[in-house]
């Protein structure tokens, strides 16, 4: 099995930067896809990025291209979310997950197929 915890939210003015940090326990952290994955008061969660096992692949939806940068050392079984240029509508709590893929699988699944989850940290951004 694979543990997340999520750290690095906080309370942040727009326009500012936060990285968030996702530690893994267990052994099969780097044969893992990664996602990021936000959820907004009253909203679904909602994805944000995605990195494939080797960390060369990655995919972010439209409201954070340019802003948001996925990245992970398997060294360190440690996955981040880059956020600059925040915006108060990025407050949300952000989720990491892992899916357990083959070497040259997918680095996007869907949520559902996501196999493991972290308990979420918070993001505010104030105007």
């Amino acid at each position: 099995q694979v543990q997340l915890v999520e750290s690095g939210g906080g309370l942040v003015q727009a326009g500012g930067s936060l990285r968030l940090s996702c530690a893994a326990s267990g052994r099969t952290f780097s044969r893992c896809a990664m996602g990021w994955f936000r959820q907004a008061p009253g909203k679904e969660r909602e994805f944000v990025a995605a990195i494939s096992r080797s960390g060369i692949s990655t995919y972010s939806v439209d409201s954070v291209k340019g802003r948001f940068t996925i990245s992970r050392d398997n060294a360190k079984n440690t996955v981040y979310l880059q956020m600059n240029s925040l915006k108060p509508e990025d407050t949300a709590v952000y989720y990491c997950a892992a899916r357990e893929t083959a070497v040259f699988g997918s680095y996007y699944y869907p949520e559902v197929e996501y196999n493991y989850w972290g308990q979420g940290t918070q993001v505010t951004v104030s105007s």
